[in-house]
């Protein structure tokens, strides 16, 4: 595959015209299902994640970083959504994505992000994993046409009285069979190569799932729609307001970090896809933040890059950014002239969506492997995740980066004590020379290694072999060795002084 600007940086010419004309058409039904499950699982209207996607074309899709991966609504970022949703309304959205753009702006003018990729990967992975988890709980309600609990432990713990209840229901069991029939269209339908070159896999499931449910009129929840227009929401005076509250900075922390993270992270992931120019990783973030900040100024969804749609994009044989800006003006279309086309779609259908795409941010091939080999940053990845589960995304995601940095700093501070002429004459000191690196961390080893030395023996600490010596380590190896050699030379005093003349 070749990057923007054609093979070699030639420009842009009737071949490559045509192939981001067909690769902007196969992101464009990839998209149009991710935009609104997303939208719905994270209790918005569907319309606002169509805008979310056409932003993320004719936006951040016209602004330089990486010229072939799509931004667009995310899974990633729903449990966030939902739960701002949830807790400051759907108002209050728009302020919330606002600010985390220009925050994101400020970042890349900042040259911050190349920084994000110094984030351990087990806290990345651990964080989809939340994300996966909390996601397939929720929507396995959505499955059911149930509305779901609030926490992520209240989902996972009433799934058994869920399973109760849908057994009861006829309707329920409806709703079931649809969403589960779309699981299984979307894990069989790339084994039928064929089909998967003309229809994308979930555009394929949700177009089945809807023509069963239209041709028998099943009696399943269908899609709320509203005008593109209508669904559009500014934030106001009383939004901006909220900004001064603890829980709105958090979780506006939480929306810039995440987006922040999977949009660069994303961004390493497509470079490895193409041999093109490689990614800018400040003008990307900056890219990002605008995208951000118009859809903040909608009061639509954050917006991040997406490797489904960015891998669909290289794929499909794009060559330059003019993909990604096609398939947002393809998105703006539907959204205007097709808007009652949501209204048919089943609720169940975009929830098996989501649970597919959940199950699909859980490491499962990579857990095993990660916990023979490094078994750390394993611990990291599931302690980061069960986090997110139990307490919310912004602190899941802290617990697993402050676990990260004790980590290394555990590992490196590796420190050894080599220990010369213990066995020599006892008036001749004990030479010892540490080597390493010497913090509080290691403090407790240093020091039951030096107190197992003769304690009638005079030592002499050497810290030139030191890399690191931090401020407490230095200070209580000081000590430690002025009052040993304080207590010997009493001793040899008082011997001295006790000694009877010939």
């Amino acid at each position: 595959m070749r990057g923007a600007g054609g093979a070699a940086g030639s420009p842009p010419g009737a071949g490559t015209f045509r192939a981001d004309f067909t690769a902007s058409l196969v992101v464009f039904l990839v998209a149009v299902p991710l935009c609104v499950g997303v939208a719905v699982a994270s209790g918005v209207p569907a319309e606002l994640g169509l805008i979310t996607g056409i932003v993320g074309g004719l936006v951040t899709g016209l602004l330089p970083g990486s010229s072939l991966q799509v931004s667009g609504p995310a899974a990633g970022l729903t449990v966030l959504v939902y739960e701002a949703v949830q807790e400051y309304g759907v108002a209050a959205l728009g302020v919330l994505v606002l600010v985390s753009g220009l925050l994101q702006l400020a970042m890349g003018a900042l040259g911050l992000g190349r920084w994000f990729r110094a984030i351990s990967l087990a806290v990345v992975q651990g964080m989809l994993a939340g994300i996966g988890l909390v996601l397939i709980a929720g929507q396995l309600y959505a499955l059911a046409d149930a509305k779901a609990p609030s926490s992520g432990l209240d989902k996972i713990f009433g799934i058994p009285e869920l399973i109760g209840d849908v057994a009861g229901s006829s309707n329920s069991l409806t709703a079931v069979a649809i969403g589960v029939g779309t699981i299984l269209v979307l894990v069989l339908w790339p084994r039928f190569r064929q089909g998967a070159k003309v229809l994308p896999a979930p555009l394929a499931a949700v177009a089945l799932a809807t023509i069963a449910t239209v041709s028998f009129d099943l009696p399943v929840a269908r899609v709320e729609v509203k005008g593109l227009l209508e669904a559009i929401q500014p934030p106001g005076v009383d939004q901006i307001t909220q900004m001064a509250e603890v829980g709105v900075i958090g979780t506006i922390l939480a929306f810039t970090l995440i987006a922040s993270a999977e949009s660069l992270f994303s961004a390493a992931a497509v470079d490895r896809l193409h041999d093109g120019p490689r990614t800018d990783y400040d003008k990307e973030l900056m890219a990002q933040g605008a995208g951000n900040a118009v859809c903040g100024a909608l009061g639509a969804l954050p917006m991040t890059a997406v490797i489904v749609r960015s891998s669909a994009n290289v794929f499909a044989g794009a060559k330059t950014k003019l993909s990604r800006i096609l398939h947002g003006v393809w998105l703006l279309v539907f959204a205007v002239l097709f808007p009652s086309a949501l209204g048919i779609i089943p609720v169940a259908t975009l929830a098996g969506v989501l649970v597919h795409a959940g199950w699909k941010l859980i490491p499962t091939k990579e857990l095993l492997p990660l916990w023979r080999e490094r078994r750390g940053e394993a611990i990291i990845l599931i302690v980061t995740a069960g986090a997110i589960v139990i307490t919310n995304m912004f602190e899941g995601v802290i617990i697993g980066l402050l676990m990260s940095v004790a980590k290394t700093a555990w590992e490196t501070s590796h420190v050894h004590i080599d220990v010369k002429g213990r066995d020599d004459a006892e008036d001749q000191p004990i030479k010892v020379r540490v080597l390493g690196n010497a913090t509080f961390l290691r403090l407790p080893k240093l020091l039951d290694e030096l107190e197992a030395l003769p304690r009638e023996r005079v030592v002499e600490l050497d810290l030139r072999g030191l890399r690191h010596v931090d401020h407490a380590c230095e200070m209580a190896l000081a000590t430690w060795t002025e009052r040993h050699n304080a207590v010997v030379s009493h001793a040899e005093t008082t011997d001295e002084d006790t000694k009877v003349p010939a």
